[in-house]
């Protein structure tokens, strides 16, 4: 599977925040983005994944194009800043919820991808009584829990505590091994370094490889 960016570019109310970025990436491989805040990190994952158009250049998978082939990438996994999820429901019954859209999965994979981020599918608590370590890890669990083909995880370490960014360092490469293909935003270079095949930074829109701006 390869998904492919084309001199795209994307502008709001006058600023462009994404500037002709061209990109070509493949399943089995995890990749890095690095950059400060307002760099354009989330704003190009919102493109790639289609949950916001371009205003020039196309985004393509396998040679379909996104937006107009499909709306969105298919069998998508994604976190981004915040993860929009029921504060009155209990973990497992959030996840039952969204896998619902699509009806793939039952509650043992459900369940199971509650265990691989370290939460216990047996807890009561409702989202809202939470951490910000076990919210991260919820919505680690609902970017996997369906097998996704492509995964983009903004900051999946934020938040956790050591234990918790080894596990889910684990499960990165656990799912590039199964043939997934991973996109990784962090600022955390010890994340970049271990789990990426190939680093990105971005910087003011423009996406460079890490052999052109190291990191």
């Amino acid at each position: 599977m390869v998904l492919q960016a084309k001199h795209v570019t994307k502008s709001i109310r006058g600023r462009t925040v994404l500037s002709d970025v061209n990109l070509r990436l493949e399943s089995g491989t995890v990749y890095g983005f690095v950059g400060r805040n307002g760099s354009g990190k989330t704003m190009l994952f919102r493109a790639l994944s289609g949950l916001i158009s371009v205003s020039s250049g196309e985004v393509d998978l396998d040679g379909k194009v996104l937006r107009r082939d499909f709306d969105v990438l298919p069998n998508l996994g994604i976190t981004l800043e915040t993860t929009g999820l029921f504060p009155s429901y209990t973990g497992v019954e959030n996840l039952a919820y969204l896998a619902g859209i699509r009806n793939r999965i039952g509650m043992s994979e459900i369940r199971r991808a509650i265990q691989r981020v370290g939460l216990d599918p047996e807890d009561r608590r409702t989202y809202r009584k939470y951490s910000m370590g076990m919210k991260q890890r919820l919505a680690l669990a609902q970017a996997v829990m369906e097998r996704p083909d492509i995964i983009m995880l903004d900051e999946p370490t934020n938040g956790l505590d050591e234990d918790g960014v080894d596990m889910i360092r684990q499960l990165i490469l656990e799912e590039k091994e199964r043939g997934a293909m991973v996109l990784v935003a962090s600022h955390n270079k010890e994340d970049i370094q271990i789990l990426a095949d190939q680093v990105y930074r971005i910087s003011a829109g423009v996406v460079s490889p890490r052999e052109e701006a190291a990191l």
